[in-house]
């Protein structure tokens, strides 16, 4: 696998299983191939039959590595491959040294790099110990550790191979590692080397603390330069192998700058040639050439959006919400569409709604938000960070890092277009008249939301004589105008956050001590879901609930032979609530309604707790409306003391936050209703589509566009079954993402990596969301569906939404990586009084399962206990 652009070092290659090891490419790349390269087809799998491995691997059962491995080690390399790795070998100079490599077919997929799972041997020589290394790196594809990683990875054993890269070794001075991207921060045409005397194997392994260099590959200045201690040396024997030498510590640098420039400029070539950062190795001969040995695709770099003009800095939406998972296609469009109904009531409608506004953009199967424009202009610096305070605190400080940033200067100076926006949408939701009946008429604010309600439902039914065609246009208009009339409810929710403040300010009570304030306020459909749901608990027979597993309780509702109140509440229940789900604002994802296992496992959990009658959620919920009024009790002393004036407008200001404030939610409930509602007709489209021979499955409707849906209606799209598979693949391959940032640039440069700094020793630091201190067992929990809680938990998680509030029931307390002061998870921990601390980055890595924590809310801190 050598990829010179220049040149190809001398060697060979025993090829096996489909994979060419790179060598192909060179030659369809036009790169000269040197005489003395052998390419010999299908070996590992010649040997693979011979040694039984398919018959083992079917059979599975403990040790199947270890007996894959005896049998590859016991099984002859074909006298044909012998006797072409032979005389391959003899062509090069006598007694000539080669690295024996592995590459298997699994290797350097987009969502994982298998590199250092297979063994490589390093300074080999003679044609029977090259045979034998070639032997031992066919049986190194079974080792424990590529086993453990197929298997999480979900690469089936059966269908990997392996080919061997035979090189002619480089007498290295110098060696190591460079990647043509920084790795940690994201940034492009960064190059980070890494650099050691010696083999590269003392870099690659990690066993030695290297030179790092940080070049820019365009323009070849040195950004970083930092000296290791390099005091292991790995170095070949005179007739074969390779030793590991302690040396004392070495002064200076190993590379000149000249050759930092170099090594970054070759990069660059790499880059080119496979259209994506690599992960390099390389090696600086005895006459000082510069040779690459090994390039792969850097695994772990986010994608990043179609390139703009200029530096762009982009916010996650999946954040915002909740969502570190991918979207299908058709969620996306949806979502532009909702975008599209929300830019025009701001006066600035896309001139097609189904492309979404142009702040809008999708990388990784995400979308992203385009905040460049506000952070470089002077209003948008004041009021972004505000706004992000509300729903992703951690952001907060990245976009005031950002706003310092050289390469994003204020560019937009005049308050005009801001003002215009909001003057538009202030008409068009009537803004100034909704607030005014929040304060002076309640009872008609609130009774207008539920009318919302009503009328969604009603514009959401579909006769049914409805056609595909039908069902697609209502799909769209439902979409593009559910905007404006659901936000229509903010003005009231606002208002009661706005009194809120004014309270605060009033009284003179920090923000912060006021939070019982809103513990378990009214009006929030959340909160009334989660107590229904624990209600619903009390009043079905629990026998059935405490005996089945989750699925057979699924099967028996479906079959509708649970116990006749369980079957009658659960269906009550659905009605109400089936809409919602796990990553809910994706159209393709299944709801409550149609995989009603989250539902009856949580019910199941409820069953199985020991729980005394205080400790239930309806008490606690009316513990924290005491608490509450307490709370309102001694803000309004606090004003009165200001004077009576002052109290008596606190206590006003105080009774209509509690009235509204729980409302921040309805927006939200409404928009899910709508789509899955939507999703429910296009279900049908699927379903017809698949009587038409143009899907296999109705979901398969969630992996086309609207545009792509109206042809394949119209009969005009084909059969469009490759392109659904090729998405479902590309999605599947997103879900395996372990990392999504929250805010990137548009150099793939993801700010928070590059300002992170070391937390405070023994504490990890987020942002306080509800206040109290509680120490408890830490629950790390990834997905909720499945998911247990005991009661007292500190649950752990990388972000919510409504499908994870049933665990909130139970926990005693929650650990976020992400959202604000403001966001879903911090609003129902408040509610329930549950201390909460969110924005803690990487929490579900730094936190185990099991280990003893506390959380001060108050504080924003995660400790563990002396």
């Amino acid at each position: 696998m050598v990829l010179d652009l220049s040149q190809v070092h001398g060697g060979m290659l025993a090829e096996a299983g489909g994979k060419a090891a790179n060598l192909g490419e060179l030659i369809g790349a036009g790169l000269p191939v040197p005489p003395g390269w052998v390419v010999t087809t299908d070996a590992y799998r010649r040997v693979a039959a011979e040694a039984g491995l398919d018959g083992l691997i079917a059979a599975g059962g403990d040790g199947l590595a270890e007996k894959a491995r005896e049998r590859l080690l016991a099984t002859p390399v074909p006298p044909d491959i012998a006797r072409a790795v032979a005389v391959a070998y003899e062509k090069l100079p006598a007694g000539a040294a080669v690295a024996v490599r592995s590459s298997a077919t699994a290797e350097d997929l987009p969502h994982a790099s298998f590199a250092g799972q297979q063994d490589t041997y390093l300074n080999v020589t003679g044609a029977e110990a090259v045979l034998d290394a070639v032997r031992r790196c066919w049986a190194s594809l079974w080792t424990d550790r590529a086993v453990a990683y197929r298997e999480a990875n979900g690469v089936d054993h059966a269908g990997v191979s392996l080919a061997v890269v035979v090189q002619e070794m480089v007498d290295a001075r110098v060696a190591g590692v460079m990647f043509t991207a920084n790795p940690v921060t994201g940034r492009r045409h960064e190059a980070v080397i890494d650099a050691a005397p010696g083999l590269g194997e003392a870099v690659v392994s990690g066993a030695v603390n290297p030179d790092r260099f940080v070049a820019d590959a365009r323009t070849g200045e040195i950004r970083e330069r930092r000296a290791g201690d390099k005091r292991l040396l790995v170095r070949a024997l005179p007739g074969g192998g390779t030793e590991r030498l302690d040396t004392p510590p070495r002064d200076g640098f190993c590379l000149t700058d000249e050759q930092v420039r170099e090594l970054a400029a070759l990069g660059a070539r790499v880059e080119e040639h496979y259209g994506a950062p690599q992960d390099t190795e390389w090696a600086i001969g005895a006459d000082g050439g510069l040779w690459l040995t090994q390039a792969r695709p850097i695994t772990t770099l986010y994608p990043l959006p179609e390139p703009r003009d200029g530096l762009r800095v982009y916010f996650s939406f999946n954040v915002a919400q909740g969502v570190m998972g991918p979207l299908t296609p058709l969620g996306q469009a949806t979502i532009k569409l909702l975008a599209s109904g929300a830019a025009g009531a701001f006066g600035r409608p896309p001139a097609d709604p189904r492309e979404g506004p142009p702040v809008l953009v999708s990388a990784g199967e995400r979308l992203w938000i385009d905040i460049t424009t506000p952070l470089r202009s002077r209003a948008g610096r004041v009021i972004l960070p505000r706004v992000m305070q509300v729903g992703e605190a951690r952001t907060v400080a990245l976009v005031r890092e950002l706003a310092a940033d050289p390469r994003l200067p204020v560019t937009h100076t005049s308050r005009r277009p801001l003002l215009r926006a909001a003057a538009h949408f202030g008409r068009r939701l009537r803004v100034p008249a909704k607030v005014l009946r929040a304060l002076t008429r309640p009872e008609r604010a609130l009774a207008y939301t539920r009318k919302l309600g009503e009328d969604l439902d009603g514009h959401l039914r579909l006769p049914e004589t409805a056609t595909p065609a039908d069902r697609l246009r209502h799909a769209q208009r439902m979409l593009g105008g559910a905007f404006p009339a659901i936000v229509s409810i903010m003005p009231t929710a606002l208002t009661g956050y706005g009194l809120y403040a004014l309270a605060a300010r009033l009284s003179g009570t920090p923000l912060g001590e006021m939070q019982e304030v809103l513990r378990s306020v009214p009006n929030n459909p959340t909160t009334e879901m989660d107590l229904e749901l624990w209600r619903l608990a009390t009043r079905i027979e629990p026998e059935v609930f405490r005996r089945e597993p989750v699925a057979e309780l699924v099967r028996r509702y479906r079959a509708g032979t649970l116990p006749p109140v369980a079957q009658r509440e659960i269906t009550a229940f659905l009605g109400l609530y089936g809409h919602r789900g796990v990553a809910e604002i994706d159209i393709g994802v299944p709801r409550w309604s149609e995989e009603p296992g989250h539902i009856l496992g949580a019910l199941a959990n409820y069953l199985r707790m020991d729980a005394d009658a205080d400790h239930a959620p309806a008490a606690l919920f009316a513990r924290g409306e005491v608490a509450a009024r307490r709370a309102v009790d001694e803000a309004v002393a606090a004003a009165r003391r200001r004077g009576r004036l002052r109290a008596a407008v606190v206590r006003f200001a105080l009774g209509r936050a509690r009235q509204f404030a729980g409302l921040r939610e309805l927006p939200k409930f409404y928009a899910v209703k709508a789509i899955a509602g939507v999703r429910a007709s296009l279900l049908e489209v699927g379903g017809h589509l698949v009587g038409e021979g143009v899907l296999d499955s109705a979901q398969d409707v969630f992996f086309l566009d609207f545009a792509e849906l109206e042809a394949a209606v119209a009969g005009k799209g084909g059969d469009v079954r490759e392109t659904v598979a090729a998405r479902r693949a590309v999605h599947e391959r997103e879900r395996r993402r372990r990392h999504v940032p929250r805010v990137m640039l548009s150099d793939g440069t993801e700010p928070e990596a590059a300002m992170a700094g070391a937390a405070p020793e023994g504490a990890i630091t987020g942002t306080p969301a509800s206040s109290g201190t509680v120490t408890g067992t830490a629950r790390v929990v990834l997905d909720p569906v499945g998911a247990q809680l005991e009661p007292g938990e500190i649950l752990v998680c990388p972000s919510t939404d409504p499908g994870w509030t049933p665990l909130f029931l139970t926990a005693g307390g929650l650990v976020m990586e992400m959202g604000g002061a403001m966001s879903h998870g911090a609003v129902v921990a408040r509610e329930y009084g549950i201390p909460a601390v969110v924005g803690v980055p990487d929490a579900t890595h730094r936190i185990a399962s099991g280990a003893q924590v506390t959380v001060n809310g108050a504080a924003g801190t995660v400790t563990t206990p002396a």
